[in-house]
């Protein structure tokens, strides 16, 4: 085994699956901490993930669930595990506390040291100096500028340097390794006085450098690494140095599939662009009101009825409950949202021929799979960078063999749907 992961989400917990599964590496993300027959299901793995939803959790169910999980991750013996973030760092405090998932992993791996990668070049998330900056519509903005994760409905990105940012979520003193000092010794130098330390990324090269360094250094000790599928795509570089790797995979085209749902609780304007694309070539809409679902059997049970005569009649179709950032005075419920979201989508798959899915938003995604009778994914096709297609596994059920492509809010281009079905736009 060469590298175990936690997801915080799902979205990005599919996002590594990618990575891994691109560059030749036999691996599976499930969503408990996997039993010998789940294993038996996947004899050649070298590289596992577990699912999550830490993000939209607070710090004191961190301190009740994290542990137990980092323990199982523990037993394989991996060199090196990783906590999976989102590029965009998105966290606060009181939830989705990296600050606090750092404190536990140190508690359970007693690494030497923590490495925090941000940086995913693929993605448009950079770090210079510190300063974590994304992309948006092609434009480069610093993370408290962004037009969209300034403005996050739950945890708003208020501050560009990412070590002043962990200060407010714990107290460990945390170093700096800059771009122009991706070097052993400058590594060692940090370490005095540090137990955790953030990498500066800009590029592939500077990537594959910092690779080479976590790797050399989980030669000696077991690495516990926090951050986003940056650390993957650095990792991917050091082993394939190493000689580790066979020939990457050649990329699948996405297959056609007759029929696609959609099941968005996204607010981002580039999921809000993705919907109008669908709904103006050919996709059936209906939109989801939050709080009469969530508190009207009736409402349910009429998206229910309405969902199913769609997909009867050979329909695709979008569910939504934003069409972009919510107004200020709206109050998020993505936990609830999400779970009642995946029993939706269970009814559906029941009721229906559907074998294909889209899930959109990173809390909505996470929280709606868990209500689903699967056990793993696998990857399958890249659909856009960080959103790939996915195989479900889940012998006996409904579930088994179908596919689902989990779409975090800043994901993918306007003609996503379109590339989701297999089609050309």
């Amino acid at each position: 085994m060469l590298y175990t992961y936690y997801g915080d989400d799902f979205t990005g917990s599919t996002d590594v699956l990618e990575t891994l599964a691109e560059a030749g590496i036999p691996s599976a993300l499930f969503f408990q901490p996997p039993t010998e027959g789940d294993l038996r299901e996947f004899p050649d793995l070298q590289a596992l993930g577990i699912a999550g939803d830490s993000r939209s959790r607070s710090p004191e169910w961190m301190t009740e669930n994290l542990p137990g999980i980092f323990t199982a991750l523990q037993q394989f013996g991996a060199p090196i595990t990783h906590y999976k973030t989102c590029s965009t760092f998105d966290s606060a405090s009181h939830i989705g506390s990296i600050g606090r998932a750092i404190e536990l992993g140190i508690e359970t791996f007693e690494p030497r040291f923590v490495p925090i990668v941000a940086a995913a070049p693929h993605l448009g998330r950079y770090v210079v100096f510190g300063q974590l900056f994304a992309t948006a519509d092609g434009v480069v903005y610093r993370i408290d500028r962004h037009p969209t994760m300034s403005r996050h409905p739950v945890t708003p990105m208020h501050e560009a340097d990412l070590r002043r940012h962990l200060a407010a979520q714990t107290s460990l003193p945390i170093a700096l390794l800059d771009i122009n000092h991706l070097t052993p010794a400058a590594l060692e130098n940090s370490l005095t006085g540090h137990r955790v330390v953030l990498f500066d990324a800009l590029d592939e090269r500077s990537l594959s450098e910092l690779g080479g360094l976590l790797w050399h250094h989980a030669g000696k000790h077991a690495v516990f690494a926090v951050g986003s599928s940056g650390i993957t795509r650095s990792l991917v570089s050091a082993w394939r140095s190493a000689g580790l790797l066979a020939a990457s995979q050649v990329a699948h085209a996405v297959p056609s599939t007759e029929q696609l749902l959609v099941v968005s609780g996204s607010c981002s304007p580039i999921t809000a662009a993705q919907i109008e694309w669908g709904l103006a070539n050919g996709f059936a809409g209906i939109t989801l009101d939050p709080g009469d679902l969530l508190n009207r059997t009736a409402a349910f049970d009429h998206v229910l009825n309405s969902s199913l005569a769609h997909l009867q009649a050979g329909r695709n179709l979008i569910l939504y409950s934003a069409l972009g950032p919510l107004a200020s005075s709206s109050i998020p419920c993505d936990a609830e949202l999400g779970s009642l979201l995946g029993r939706l989508l269970q009814s559906l798959f029941e009721q229906s021929q559907l074998r294909r899915a889209v899930l959109c938003g990173g809390d909505t995604a996470s929280h709606a799979m868990q209500q689903l009778d699967i056990r793993a994914l696998t990857w399958l096709a890249p659909v856009a960078p960080g959103a790939p297609l996915c195989r479900a596994h889940s012998p006996g059920t409904r579930f088994h063999h179908a596919e689902f492509i989990l779409k975090g809010g800043q994901m993918g281009p306007p003609d996503f749907f379109a590339r989701a079905l297999g089609v050309a736009s």
